[in-house]
């Protein structure tokens, strides 16, 4: 299926619109009430089938974006990676949105207490250009399995994908249940403002402040899920040959363009030269060659092609000695496929030091102690990811004791994000909160407090305490101090 011009744009919305949209949805929530397990489980079936059944035009319309994007990938990160996370949820929400019983002190017996989860309301949600159909559909997901109605902002760097699933989606639910726009920044902007009941964004570290400061304004809760310099620690015992296989795998993944991505290697010193070569080595047998190459992704535009090339350009510029994993072609800004830069001889005042890279650049360092590692790391804020490459039990607790991050993959990377069952989310800089599986369910519902009271013929121990106060309460209150 190839979209038409007019179906490859959307009109970005102004203020009012975004408004009156949130407004409907609300009205609709209010007037409708959670909707059943049953809908919700027919809502995510719907759009499992949606996904798989327009694979094909979807991985289109992300070539199309992106220049280049490996059909490859798209199948296992967009295609499988959202359909696994809607059938997830709907295997599992009736025993997500089971009532939980909770104990009750002995003074206020007979009566007891519970859980419920009810729906938030109107969640917002602002994907990223990245994984533009994964971070739209993985959250979404969990609203809807939540039980409530959704806003999403999808990106303008990939208008394409945008408008398919808008109008995919469009076709499958009423604005009133499922909303989708891109649009700027200004319409990012508006968007965070809006009074929603909750809001996740994924995105960089610095536009998740202002997003926070936005939705502060209305006191909405947030979910920022953002980015960061993601460690390996290769330790000393550890083959260098598997490490770098597996470290190059996830770092030219997506063309690097991961929030997850490995940003630095961090291992023994006096085997980074050792590990440059193991990687160049792993870089060519999975690329051989760039040029044609439908494995190979490109980088999304001209401007974050240009930032990685200065990246390079500022190490080498102070002394940092640059190694290409040449694919036996030469570089061409025309296609935006960029080729593996190993950079040792690293220092602080380096960009590639301080920024998250995003692409396919890879610092590598040497450290003389596991010590010197950890602290490393935590001179630094808090990554979304952590890697380690170890076949000691002693080095993994280290590290796993020592150490923050929003989630770890020991021997590999990346596939901690792709377990549906556990959380995903960030610390410090690199986020807050969490979704994927049961943890999306619980981030955007309301867990609300029931207490039920049981006293026979309308007789409780609290009567106890009514008033006029005398020995009686006197004599309890004492026990309640010491019990």
């Amino acid at each position: 299926m190839t979209l038409t011009e007019d179906q490859m744009v959307i009109a970005a919305p102004g203020a009012a619109e975004l408004k009156a949209v949130l407004d409907r949805q609300r009205a609709a929530f209010l007037a409708a009430g959670p909707p059943s397990l049953r809908r919700r489980h027919r809502d995510l079936r719907t759009l499992e089938d949606l996904v798989l059944r327009n694979r094909v035009p979807l991985a289109e319309a992300l070539r199309e974006d992106f220049g280049h994007r490996s059909r490859i990938e798209t199948e296992i990160a967009e295609i499988i990676g959202s359909a696994n996370a809607l059938r997830h949820a709907r295997r599992h929400v009736a025993l997500w949105a089971l009532p939980r019983l909770r104990g009750t002190s002995i003074w206020f017996l007979p009566g007891s207490n519970r859980v419920v989860a009810q729906p938030k309301g109107v969640i917002g949600i602002v994907a990223p250009w990245n994984y533009p159909v994964n971070l739209t559909l993985a959250p979404l997901a969990a609203a809807i399995a939540a039980g409530n109605r959704a806003m999403v902002k999808m990106s303008e760097y990939t208008p394409t994908t945008s408008a398919l699933l808008t109008r995919l989606i469009g076709e499958a639910f009423p604005v009133e249940q499922v909303y989708l726009t891109a649009g700027d920044a200004d319409v990012a902007r508006e968007f965070c403002a809006l009074p929603f009941d909750h809001l996740l964004f994924t995105g960089s570290t610095q536009n998740g402040r202002a997003v926070m400061r936005a939705a502060a304004e209305n006191l909405t809760p947030v979910t920022l899920e953002l980015g960061g310099k993601s460690p390996v620690v290769v330790d000393e015992r550890y083959s260098i040959e598997q490490a770098a296989q597996r470290i190059v795998w996830g770092k030219l993944f997506n063309s690097g363009q991961t929030c997850i991505a490995p940003d630095y290697v961090l291992v023994p010193e006096g085997s980074e030269d050792r590990f440059v070569q193991a990687a160049t080595a792993a870089a060519r047998s999975l690329y051989p060659t760039l040029a044609g190459n439908e494995d190979a992704t490109a980088i999304i535009n001209g401007g974050h092609y240009a930032r990685l090339r200065s990246l390079v350009d500022d190490a080498r510029s102070q002394g940092a000695a640059v190694t290409v994993a040449q694919h036996g072609d030469p570089e061409d800004p025309a296609t935006r496929k960029l080729p593996l830069h190993l950079v040792t001889g690293v220092t602080d005042s380096m960009r590639v030091a301080r920024e998250e890279i995003f692409g396919p650049v890879l610092p590598v360092i040497g450290y003389r102690k596991l010590d010197e590692a950890i602290g490393y790391i935590n001179d630094r804020p808090r990554p979304l990811a952590l890697y380690l490459f170890t076949n000691r039990g002693r080095s993994k607790r280290a590290l796993l004791k020592r150490t923050t991050s929003g989630g770890v993959t020991v021997n590999d990377t990346m596939l901690h994000f792709l377990q549906e069952g556990s959380p995903f989310g960030g610390s410090g800089e690199s986020g807050m909160g969490s979704y994927h599986g049961r943890e999306g369910f619980e981030t955007f519902s309301h867990h609300k407090s029931v207490f039920t009271q049981r006293g026979a013929l309308g007789f409780t121990g609290t009567k106890l305490l009514y008033p006029p106060y005398g020995r009686v309460a006197s004599l309890l209150l004492r026990l309640m101090r010491r019990i």
